[in-house]
């Protein structure tokens, strides 16, 4: 095992699989954009989610409905058109999103108004 793939000291091995997964670049924005849009065509999750490749959408998607959090829905069209959401797994998972929506925007507040208090004093 490479260094920086070992567990850190009383790491219990799902809970680092589970981050691993999940701290993987565009993972959290992908399952954000599923969760507040619901399902979505791979279309629409590529122009939603600004700077990610095609290709990196495609295995990013892969891995997360090979681990059960998302599936992928296919009609047989022309052209095809294919549908991902999340399932049960990830729907239970969705309470943490949304708790750190909530910081991430009172922190955005608390920052905001600490600069202003900043430039005020600075005045």
């Amino acid at each position: 095992m490479r260094r920086s793939q070992e567990l850190p000291p009383r790491c219990p091995k799902p809970t680092h699989e589970l981050l691993q997964l999940l701290t993987r670049p565009w993972t959290m924005h992908i399952l954000w954009v599923l969760s507040t849009s619901g399902p979505t065509r791979f279309g629409a999750l590529r122009r939603q989610i600004d700077g990610i490749s095609s290709r990196l959408l495609t295995e990013r998607l892969r891995d997360l409905e090979e681990k059960g959090f998302i599936y992928r829905h296919y009609e047989p069209t022309i052209p095809p058109a294919v549908t991902y959401g999340l399932t049960k797994r990830m729907q239970e998972i969705s309470g943490a999103l949304d708790k750190l929506d909530e910081l991430a925007h009172k922190w955005q507040e608390e920052d905001a108004k600490a600069a202003r208090k900043r430039k005020a004093q600075a005045v």
